[in-house]
């Protein structure tokens, strides 16, 4: 019997980065005027996906993206809050279903049982989904609330 040698895993910077870049163009080709507006409501399917906007500074974005009422009980209810680094022209996940901090790279197993790359795969999930919106999604322009002030 042999034995299984551990593999070191080793967290790909390159592709992660091409994800979340990738991500932020998804986010703008569905969001575009996220600077005049704080919501943007996308149906998708039976789904009802709604795009706000939480907190804006010069260089940074926050987005809480939501859907409700999939046909899916698996993904009927999804919230994933991301930070668009304009500079940087980034997207990245701050927080998926509930969790929040999630590390680049874990050890496995661990004790909430993440993958190694946790991370990664929760932005590449954010790309599988921005994607679907694009492909499917259909927007009710009637609700984009505008930023108060303007």
């Amino acid at each position: 019997m042999q034995k299984l040698k551990n593999k070191t895993f080793k967290l790909s910077l390159i592709e992660l980065h091409a994800v979340c870049e990738a991500n932020y163009a998804r986010l703008l080709r569905l969001f575009p005027d996220y600077e005049n507006c704080n919501t943007r409501d996308l149906l998708v399917g039976s789904a009802k996906v709604r795009l706000n906007v939480v907190e804006r500074c010069r260089y940074t974005t926050i987005f809480q993206l939501h859907q409700q009422r999939g046909e899916s009980r698996w993904l009927g209810l999804l919230r994933i809050e991301v930070r668009a680094y304009h500079d940087a022209r980034m997207l990245e996940v701050g927080m998926f279903q509930s969790h929040r901090k999630v590390a680049a790279r874990y050890q496995y197993p661990n004790r909430q049982m993440f993958a190694q790359n946790e991370k990664y795969q929760q932005n590449r999930f954010l790309a599988d989904w921005l994607g679907h919106c694009l492909q499917n999604g259909r927007a009710d322009l009637d609700v984009a609330a505008p930023v108060a002030g303007i």
